[in-house]
Parts: structure tokens; C-alpha cells; sequence
């Protein structure tokens, strides 16, 4: 017996769901911030000063290269699980509410066993931990996004989420620019911050309980969390590519972003950092506006699939010019490409993704298994990165950026055969 079976409460399917109420929209762009708040801002600056405070300088790459790919296999068998977990929990909660908090919790204490670690094994298994629970509620959240907005508010709320998605690495970077000398805070703040702002949402969180409770399953349709067959679903299949190819090529770089800055622009950690801070709201800030601007248009004229393209193409000329900075000026130019691609991106990715859903009363599992397309390009990008960096001397980021780019066109063609969303 699978999901599909599952009779979900009163209310909750998208295709019937009223307009949000101000209070729930609010609270669903402060959970989103607090949400990526906390799990970014270690994947950006923390995790890389940790490792830079104990590992050598030659094994950095290869050793942050470790940590978040085995992260990354975490966070791709944990997004669908916890999301067919979410779909089938049965408590007076509701569904959602206690997979947020539970999640929340868990990536809090994985990021104090990080900080606290003095060991690539240690700091490995505390990002493990991180990954498989901050996913945990990724899932749980982007479900009642599904459960509460209808097909015509989609494009709308996508582009304010992908704004706080935005905001969120934004605010985490002047947040660790004030602690870099303070390992634990560095870790510590965010994530606090992150899990106020989630119970904030989870206050207003419409979260009915299931109404029947739902039969026992046998180990097969566990197996079936992981699988939607691309047959009989091939806009799902096409979508699914199209964000793993620009989620590899925006994380190739991301993960080596600090030490880029470092190696290519000879800045020291703390010059770096301040940097990448002014880069970074830069980037966020033409993330916001081309993010609500796209989702607006996107709900405006039907379409979603356009911007997609669009958004992939100027991702890849960002990185192409990121390739050929020797300033940074130049590099900061290249931000501001790169945030503009990015935020078109967000402001309809996720109103085309819920637009495509197999069974969209049950999108819990569906929606982690296509959240996979956004954590298994993690566990390939760092090793893939490092690989290219090293490649002719130890420091050739800018095979790593054209490649990205290629990677990006690739994500934009991707979207083309997709039919059931123009």
C-alpha cells in the first residue's frame, strides 16, 4: 500500500486551497529564512573555518570535499523518507508541524558536534547529522506549501520563498563575519535564530491531522519512496533534471566560493569573508528583486517554463564571467549576474515543481524525491569540483566555472520538453 492510498485532511489539497491568510504567508517566508539561515550558513563560512582551523592547507579541499559529500548522501535518502514519514504521521499535530521542530532540533545538534570537533571523522559525522535533519523539515515545509496554496498563488509565494532562501546565506555571512575568532557562535547563532523563526510558523501552520490512519506498509513501498517512474511521468522526470543540472552548477562553485577568494585573489580568511559578505548581499539583493519580479509575471501570464530557460542562461554567463575575474570588482559583477539568474530561477521553480506532482493531495514524498535533484548534485559537485580545481597545478578554478556554466545551459534545455506547464 502506498501514499496514494492515504486520505488526507479536509482542506489541505492544492487544488482547493484558499488564498493564505497575511499571518500564514508571513510566517511561511520567516520559516523558509530560518530554515536555509540555519543550514546554509555552515555550508557557506562555517564549515570552511573549521576546517581551515585544523587541517592543513594542501588537504583542505579533498577534506571539505569528504565532509560534504557524505552530507549530501544524507540529506538525498532523508528528504524523501521523513517527506513519506510526513505524509503518513498521524499525530494531533498534524503532519508537518512535528517533522519542523523535530528537524530543526536535530540540525541544531549536529552543528555543535561540528563545532565542537576536532577531526575531519567528528566534523563528518555532526554534518550527517545536520544534513539528515535540516531535510527532515525541508521536507515537512515545502509540503504545506503544496497543502495550503493554490495553482494561480503559486508563482507569487515561490518568489518570495526563493527571496528568503536569498536572504537567508545573506544574513548568515554578516552573521559569521562577527564571529569568525568564535567557533561555537559561528555555529550556534544561526541555528538558534533558524529554529525561532521555524516555531514562529509552525504557530500559524494550518496542520490538520490525517483523518483515517493509514495501513501498515511492507519494506518494498518504503523502496518506492525513492521512485516515480519517469514513464508514466515525464514532465516530473523532465523538471527533476532540469534542478539537478542547475543545482550541480551553482554548488560547484558554491562549496570552493570562500577558498576561491582566497586562492585567486590572494585574500586572507578574514579579507575573504568580508568579501564574500559584500558579494553575497550583492547577490541577494538582485535575488529578491528578480525572484518577486518572476514569480509575479510567471503567475501573470501562465508560464513558468520561459524563466526557467532564462534564468539558466544567466547563471551560466555569470559563472563565465566569474571565470575571467582578477579583480574584485570583476567578481562582484559576476555576483550580481549570478543573483539575477538565481532569483528568476527561485520565483517559479517551486510553483513549477508543485505544478507537476504524481499525486498532489499526498506531495510530501513526491516533493522529497525532487528535492533529491536539489541534495544528490551535492554529493557529486564537491568531488566533481575538486577534481577540476586540481587540475593543472592545484588551482584552476577556471575549468570549474566554464564547466559550471556548460552544466547551466544543460539545466535550461532540460526544461524544454515539459508539456503539462507551458
Amino acid at each position: 500500500m502506498t501514499t496514494d492510498t492515504l486520505r488526507p485532511p479536509t482542506g489541505t489539497s492544492p487544488a482547493t486551497a484558499k488564498v493564505p491568510r497575511p499571518r500564514l504567508v508571513v510566517g511561511m517566508a520567516a520559516g523558509q529564512l530560518g530554515l536555509f539561515l540555519a543550514l546554509l550558513t555552515p555550508i557557506l563560512v562555517s564549515l570552511q573555518l573549521k576546517v581551515q582551523s585544523f587541517v592543513p592547507e594542501d588537504d583542505q579541499v579533498a577534506s571539505l570535499g569528504v565532509i560534504t559529500t557524505t552530507g549530501s548522501v544524507a540529506a538525498m535518502l532523508a528528504n524523501p523518507f521523513f517527506g513519506r514519514l510526513s505524509d503518513r504521521t498521524t499525530s494531533r499535530f498534524g503532519r508537518r508541524r512535528p517533522w519542523l521542530i523535530l528537524g530543526m532540533l536535530g540540525l541544531l545538534a549536529g552543528l555543535l558536534i561540528i563545532a565542537t570537533a576536532n577531526s575531519v571523522a567528528v566534523v563528518t559525522v555532526g554534518f550527517v547529522i545536520s544534513s539528515a535533519s535540516a531535510n527532515a523539515a525541508l521536507a515537512a515545509f515545502v509540503a504545506t506549501v503544496a497543502d495550503n496554496v493554490p495553482e494561480h498563488k503559486r508563482g507569487k509565494i515561490s518568489g518570495l520563498l526563493g527571496i528568503m532562501q536569498n536572504l537567508a546565506p545573506t544574513a548568515g555571512t554578516w552573521i559569521a563575519k562577527c564571529f569568525t575568532d568564535q567557533m561555537l557562535l559561528l555555529f550556534l547563532v544561526p541555528s538558534v535564530i533558524g529554529i525561532l523563526l521555524v516555531i514562529g510558523y509552525v504557530l500559524v501552520l494550518p496542520d490538520k491531522p490525517l483523518e483515517t490512519k493509514p495501513p501498515r506498509e511492507g519494506f518494498k513501498a518504503v523502496l518506492r519512496t525513492y521512485w516515480v517512474s519517469p514513464k508514466q511521468h515525464p514532465d516530473f522526470a523532465w523538471a527533476w533534471l532540469s534542478r539537478f543540472l542547475l543545482t550541480l552548477a551553482n554548488w560547484m562553485f558554491t562549496t570552493f566560493r570562500l577558498i576561491y577568494l582566497q586562492h585567486e585573489m590572494r585574500l586572507t580568511s578574514a579579507e575573504a569573508t568580508e568579501t564574500l559578505a559584500t558579494g553575497v548581499l550583492m547577490y541577494g539583493f538582485c535575488v529578491m528583486g528578480s525572484a518577486q519580479a518572476a514569480g509575479w509575471l510567471s503567475d501573470r501570464f501562465g508560464r513558468r517554463k520561459p524563466f526557467i530557460a532564462a534564468a539558466a542562461v544567466l547563471f551560466g554567463i555569470g559563472m563565465v564571467i566569474l571565470s575571467q575575474a582578477d579583480t574584485i570588482g570583476v567578481f562582484y559583477c559576476a555576483e550580481l549576474v549570478l543573483g539575477l539568474g538565481f532569483g528568476t530561477y527561485l520565483g517559479v521553480d517551486l510553483a513549477l515543481v508543485i505544478d507537476v506532482l504524481p499525486d498532489p493531495e499526498n506531495p510530501s514524498k513526491d516533493l522529497g524525491i525532487f528535492n533529491i535533484a536539489m541534495s544528490a548534485p551535492q554529493i557529486f559537485a564537491p568531488a566533481l569540483g575538486a577534481l577540476l580545481i586540481s587540475l593543472g597545478g592545484g588551482h584552476n578554478y577556471s575549468i570549474l566555472l566554464i564547466t559550471a556554466s556548460a552544466v547551466c545551459l544543460c539545466g535550461a534545455l532540460a526544461i524544454l520538453p515539459v508539456r503539462k506547464v507551458r
